[in-house]
């Protein structure tokens, strides 16, 4: 190919791919994608069966395959971006990310239920989410698994053990409070930029630590 074409040929879009298991913890979801959508970043999503009945529980939105964009709107509490975010339904194991020639940067699922961690650990690949991890896994793309769960029994924390050991990142749900944080949002917001973290997306969703004691507490009465 001549230099001439190859400047004229389209950008591949590659996104990141963010399934959303049942767990709870939509928010953590939705901080996500807000930060991976500010940052520029391509983003698809898959919302498990179960991710639907939490949705509804948690925010009161139904998310509706053939209405998902003006309820993700709702969901993010804003449209701006949505150019950029392609929906697959749960159930279509036809979808582009199922295949490893799907030009993917990796995925990012957060919540992570304990039934997700298992089915992602065995290769189950009994829905997208799961299908698409195991295809990111094999193409040895980068994996984060935001694991939502209290207190974790033997049998989970040895899915974890093994989804470490095929090379994902394994990242539980634990705000951290050194950022000053004070809100629930801040919080989550902790999380939700630790997740990106381990991605390598930039964003500037907590304060990062810096080395100075007592810089949270300074930093929670500045906001009061």
């Amino acid at each position: 190919m001549s230099a001439a074409s190859a400047e004229g040929s389209p950008s591949v879009r590659r996104p990141w791919v963010v399934g959303v298991s049942g767990a709870s913890g939509t928010p953590y979801a939705a901080s996500v994608v807000r930060g991976l959508l500010a940052a520029g970043e391509a983003v698809d999503l898959v919302v498990s069966r179960a991710a639907r009945l939490t949705v509804l529980d948690e925010t009161g939105i139904s998310f509706r395959d053939a209405h998902w964009r003006a309820d993700l709107a709702r969901w993010l509490g804003s449209d701006a971006g949505l150019d950029g975010v392609r929906y697959w339904a749960a159930g279509d194991f036809a979808a582009g990310p199922s295949s490893g020639s799907y030009p993917a940067k990796g995925m990012l699922v957060v919540p992570a239920s304990t039934g997700s961690v298992a089915g992602i650990a065995l290769g189950l690949s009994k829905d997208l989410l799961q299908r698409v991890a195991a295809v990111t896994l094999k193409e040895r793309r980068p994996l984060v698994v935001c694991v939502r769960e209290t207190p974790l029994n033997g049998v989970t924390l040895k899915h974890l053990v093994e989804l470490d050991a095929q090379g994902a990142v394994v990242l539980p749900a634990s705000p951290g409070f050194y950022a000053g944080g004070s809100t629930v949002r801040e919080l989550v917001d902790f999380v939700a930029g630790r997740v990106l973290d381990a991605a390598g997306v930039r964003h500037e969703l907590y304060r990062r630590w810096e080395g100075e004691l007592g810089a949270a507490a300074g930093a929670a009465r500045t906001v009061e």
